[in-house]
């Protein structure tokens, strides 16, 4: 299954393409979007993480990073892709859902709608039980976004780093949704009158 293209009250979600390269060395370039993610990345860092980033669409079928376009403006990119580390539990039936956009379209409800978007099509249409995201527990504006989207906290981790950012020892935090508690607040969002 192809990734596919999405679509919000505002945002068309495309899957994440060459052409829109120059707008993650902007994203990745600026401090602040960095903040709890590391230090601001050169061209060529974005260049290798540009092309891993197309792979990820590769490795499930129909997960991978989409860019955001509102009125045809790139505001940044969403991810739902496949666990990576053992602690994050099995490949088969989950994803991590991801979201960064650039500054200028922060605290404009954007991040919370795409990733609404993907968490409807993770369960609706690629059958998914369990999408989850991760933040530097310090990440309050991430963590708000993800509580709004209906993901709840799971757990307070750590992680090993080789130059940790400040607030590290704080730990990593995990929120997560399943499918049967999506389904649960989706019939109870109907009925209310």
């Amino acid at each position: 299954m192809p990734q596919a293209t999405l679509h919000t009250a505002r945002i068309r979600l495309v899957p994440l393409a060459d052409e829109h390269l120059e707008h993650e060395v902007e994203l990745d370039a600026d401090p602040e979007v960095m903040r709890y993610l590391g230090p601001p990345r050169t061209r060529a860092e974005v260049e290798v993480l540009h092309g891993r980033r197309l792979a990820a669409a590769r490795r499930v079928p129909g997960l991978g990073f989409w860019a955001g376009l509102v009125d045809g403006d790139f505001v940044g990119w969403w991810i739902l892709e496949p666990p990576e580390r053992a602690d994050q539990g099995p490949v088969a039936g989950q994803a991590e859902l991801g979201y960064r956009l650039l500054r200028r379209y922060w605290r404009r409800g954007l991040a919370s709608e795409g990733a609404r978007e993907l968490i409807r099509h993770g369960f609706e249409e690629l059958g998914l039980n369990r999408i989850f995201a991760e933040t530097m527990t310090l990440n309050e504006g991430s963590r708000a976004t993800m509580a709004s989207v209906g993901l709840r906290y799971v757990r307070t981790f750590h992680l090993d780093f080789d130059d940790p950012l400040p607030g590290t020892e704080l730990g990593e935090v995990e929120y997560a949704l399943t499918r049967d508690e999506w389904l649960t607040a989706r019939s109870t969002e109907a009925v209310r009158p």
